[in-house]
């Protein structure tokens, strides 16, 4: 089985890691926390850096990558946007409605956007992922070679699926989830997460990457964990390992799982890293209304952005809840969250922005 073969080769590859603002404090004391309030009382504070990083539409993905500079999908702008940690853009790349970003250990982007062709003499529109050669023509994003990745042509008579995240392991695998209405099939349903690898761990001389199939034992509607009932975001974990965040907004109990692989004498598979009964904060059913971005540090706390709620949670690496704050005065429809160096940057979809905020508490 190609996707065992892979799981092989990753527990034996090795991976070489690349290696003055004003500020406006928001006191979770003076917020109400009776229901339906997701912030959390107490003496924390979040320090707002201003300005607001503005000119953007809708923007739906944001990303530090290694290098570290950050990437934008700027969704309804039709470009993803590099720019400085100050703020400063660096440039931009046209992109129809880009959705989700990610980046490889060779600095290559990924981004789950759209694509218009002709079918059948008509012109439509499919989702679409594509890779970015950044290193190539030194991180000019205008200029940087671009590879489609999907849809495949066998893909076109399915017009509704939607590429909604990614992620990237250690050795470069990556996957890629993907929502649509037809999962009657047991074969191939629309909920998946499909995976690619670098030809090189199949033994092939290339420097390309080829989609071996999707992730298997993932219920395509399940109401309960181990879902891929309308996935919205993919997030790795920054170890040796192919765990990983899901957010999902489909009709599912628990809409944020950390999924953990197992391998087991007799089988090897996705399960849950906590147990639906173990009264975890992160764990509560319907804890979530509609998470569509997550993003995890590297003490392995994990931020999921719920556009629902408009706020953003934060857990740590044993399911508890830690500091989370939000509620409409502050966002509007977040959809994605990033962290880096002490800073989270959240992308205010609603209200067309990237926030920055430092937790006191790490200061």
């Amino acid at each position: 089985m190609k996707f065992r073969k892979i799981i092989q080769l990753i527990s034996l590859s090795t991976v070489i890691f690349f290696t003055s603002n004003c500020v406006e404090k928001f006191d979770l004391t003076d917020v109400d926390t009776g229901d339906g309030n997701v912030n959390i009382g107490g003496d924390t504070l979040y320090v707002k850096i201003n300005p607001d990083w503005e000119g953007f539409n809708r923007p739906q993905d944001i990303m530090v990558g290694r290098e570290p500079f950050i990437y934008v999908a700027d969704t309804d702008n039709d470009r993803v946007v590099m720019l400085n940690l100050n703020g400063e853009i660096l440039g931009a790349r046209t992109i129809k409605r880009p959705v989700a970003l990610a980046q490889d250990y060779k600095l290559n982007l990924i981004v789950c956007a759209q694509i218009d062709t002709i079918v059948g003499g008509l012109n439509q529109t499919f989702s679409a992922v594509y890779k970015l050669d950044m290193v190539s023509v030194s991180h000019q994003i205008n200029l940087a070679p671009i590879t489609k990745l999907l849809p495949r042509p066998a893909d076109l008579n399915r017009p509704l699926i939607q590429y909604t995240g990614a992620c990237v392991f250690f050795n470069n695998v990556f996957y890629i989830s993907r929502t649509g209405p037809n999962n009657s099939s047991f074969i191939d349903p629309d909920n998946s997460i499909l995976i690619f690898t670098p030809k090189k761990l199949l033994g092939i001389s290339s420097e390309e990457d080829t989609l071996i199939g999707r992730v298997p034992n993932i219920d395509p509607l399940g109401q309960g964990l181990v879902s891929a009932n309308g996935i919205s975001s993919l997030s790795s974990f920054n170890n040796q390992t192919i765990d990983m965040v899901i957010t999902l907004t489909g009709e599912n109990s628990f809409k944020a799982q950390w999924l953990q692989y197992v391998i087991t004498p007799i089988d090897q598979r996705y399960e849950s890293n906590f147990d639906a009964n173990s009264g975890l904060s992160f764990m509560l059913p319907n804890r979530f209304e509609r998470p569509e971005g997550s993003a995890i540090d590297r003490s392995n706390n994990i931020y999921v952005a719920d556009a629902g709620k408009d706020s953003i949670y934060k857990f740590n690496s044993f399911g508890d809840e830690l500091q989370s704050f939000g509620g409409p005065e502050v966002f509007n429809e977040p959809f994605a969250v990033a962290f880096f160096d002490k800073t989270l940057y959240v992308a205010d979809t609603g209200n067309n922005r990237i926030l920055r905020f430092i937790l006191s508490t790490d200061q």
